[in-house]
């Protein structure tokens, strides 16, 4: 165990661990498989514990390559639309991609700021608010929000586990891992409660509302005019 933990701890000294960041961030913001949020919280746990990387290096690449990686998603999104390639026909991935259609139709700036915490839901979120001509303008603001609160929040969480293992960074890492992996499927939990729990509402409140062709025929049945209309 001392060996890997001397293996980790003079790799994550290298300089080539700060452009590998940056790149991985970026291919993550159109491409799922890449997990992003593992080696960034992997070296903010191992700077927690052996003191390197240095911290104000790998928050602010961090953040940078998640910005531009969720603007091509927006771009690939606004140039072929949703469903030109298989696997976004998938049911999964339609039902992504319909969620985020929801979200951004009822609360456009909250979903793409909250949907930078959960590595499918912001594929699906940036690429369908570049089909529907979501305007870029606002939405170039609100992916450099959500790239700094990702990169702070995912950075202090893993620096605040790995400070418990100094003498363990392996260990300090998978705990921070594991601890990333259950709080993003918790932002996803919530998130698929609130668009659920709305849409019911919505259902329930057209199903409540009498529509036009009954408040007629309640007229007729009892010949009662209906209220005066001033012209």
């Amino acid at each position: 165990m001392d060996v890997i933990n001397d293996l980790i701890i003079g790799q994550a000294a290298a300089l080539w661990v700060y452009p590998l960041l940056f790149f991985v961030c970026i291919l993550d913001g159109f491409f799922p498989p890449v997990p992003s949020e593992t080696i960034l919280v992997t070296l903010a746990s191992l700077s927690g514990s052996t003191g390197k990387p240095y911290l104000w290096l790998v928050i602010p690449l961090a953040a940078l390559g998640a910005i531009i990686g969720d603007n091509i998603a927006y771009t690939i999104g606004r140039k072929v639309g949703t469903e030109r390639f298989a696997w976004m026909r998938k049911p999964r991935a339609r039902k992504a991609f319909a969620w985020a259609r929801h979200g951004l139709d009822k609360r456009g700036a909250a979903i793409i700021i909250t949907a930078r915490y959960i590595p499918i839901g912001r594929i699906a979120v940036n690429m369908t608010a570049g089909a529907t001509r979501y305007p870029r303008k606002k939405f170039v603001p609100l992916t450099i929000i959500g790239g700094l609160t990702w990169a702070v929040y995912s950075s202090m969480m893993g620096r605040l586990v790995g400070g418990f293992f100094h003498d363990q960074p392996l260990l300090g890492a998978v705990v921070s891992i594991c601890v990333a992996v259950l709080l993003g499927i918790g932002v996803d939990h919530v998130m698929q409660r609130l668009h659920t729990g709305k849409a019911d509402a919505v259902d329930e409140s057209d199903s409540a509302s009498p529509s036009d062709d009954t408040i007629e025929a309640n007229t007729e049945d009892t010949g009662d005019p209906g209220p005066a209309r001033t012209v």
